[in-house]
């Protein structure tokens, strides 16, 4: 399986910031060291091109973006203080969420350890997120004749409000969200589903409602592509999630959206968002596991054997 990374793309935080960004080189190197390490090869995408961006953000936004032109108060919601670097970071991340979905439709399932920045509109960002890779993935399989219809299957804790508004009205994707009710962002769009849960939600709450909302995806037809958005803040250790999953229930979550799609008529591609645990590696662990997942899904459906396990 295609596993695409980007965080060797340095992104200069001040001390103290609290995004999470070691995460990233962290998963990938506990990837190499898996026990599905030989079912996955680890590729460096390219980076999404102006022309790829601006199917989903408009062009003067994405001009201000790349030229240092965004306000302060811009700047402040995104959360990120802008460099050229953290520009090639975003380009990165969306350029690997579209090589993920090439992938998926061209083996099945594909994973970019970046991606699910799904707070980002079509003028303007917030909540650490610049670019919506999933807005702009979707578009390109579109335009590049891949596919008609998309799903955006989004597990973050947090509302995909971003998605929600780039497609409100486009009947070709559809955008299923399952979050936190009390959770950023606190007036949130509106998904073709949205499934909210109260502060506290554990296991049980949340895969009967993702199970409900999986058939709703089904029932308003079979896409092409799915793009799952898993998230690893819905654990009951995050500091910003407020639900109550454990790591074995979100690896049941991760399950049971790989095995509705994945084989089933849809390519699957799947992308990490957010994850704030007190301790990364727990937001580590929770990653890993999704890939995993994707990655015994590619075995099943290619046929390749995994030589080795290691817990």
């Amino acid at each position: 399986m295609k596993a695409f990374y980007c965080d060797h793309f340095a992104l200069p935080l001040p001390q103290g910031h609290r995004f999470p960004i070691t995460k990233y080189a962290r998963l990938r190197e506990s990837i190499a060291l898996d026990g599905r390490a030989d079912a996955i090869t680890l590729q460096v995408p390219h980076a999404a091109t102006d022309d790829e961006l601006e199917r989903a953000h408009r062009h003067e936004y994405v001009w201000r973006v790349v030229t240092g032109g965004l306000s302060e108060a811009e700047t402040r919601r995104i959360g990120f203080p802008w460099s050229p670097e953290l520009v090639e970071r975003s380009r990165r991340s969306a350029g690997g969420t579209i090589a993920a979905c090439r992938a998926a439709l061209e083996e099945g399932v594909s994973v970019n350890l970046a991606g699910g920045t799904h707070h980002a509109f079509v003028d303007r960002g917030e909540g650490f997120c610049m670019f919506n890779d999933s807005a702009v993935a979707a578009k390109a399989m579109q335009a590049e004749g891949r596919v008609t219809s998309v799903a955006v299957v989004d597990c973050d804790v947090h509302q995909g409000n971003g998605t929600a508004a780039i497609f409100a009205g486009d009947p070709t994707v559809f955008t299923f969200s399952i979050h936190g009710a009390n959770n950023f962002p606190f007036r949130k769009a509106r998904s073709d589903l949205d499934v909210e849960l109260p502060d506290g939600s554990g296991d049980a709450t949340y895969l009967e409602a993702l199970g409900w909302g999986l058939q709703q995806v089904l029932e308003a037809g079979r896409p092409e592509l799915v793009i799952y958005v898993s998230g690893a803040d819905p654990f009951h250790g995050d500091m910003l999630g407020r639900l109550g999953l454990s790591k074995a229930g979100l690896a049941e979550r991760d399950r049971r959206v790989v095995e509705t799609f994945a084989g089933n008529g849809s390519a699957l591609a799947v992308v990490m968002a957010g994850g704030y645990a007190a301790d990364v590696e727990d937001t580590v662990a929770i990653h890993r596991q999704t890939v995993r997942e994707a990655a015994d899904a590619w075995c099943r459906l290619t046929g390749a054997a995994v030589s080795r396990q290691v817990p």
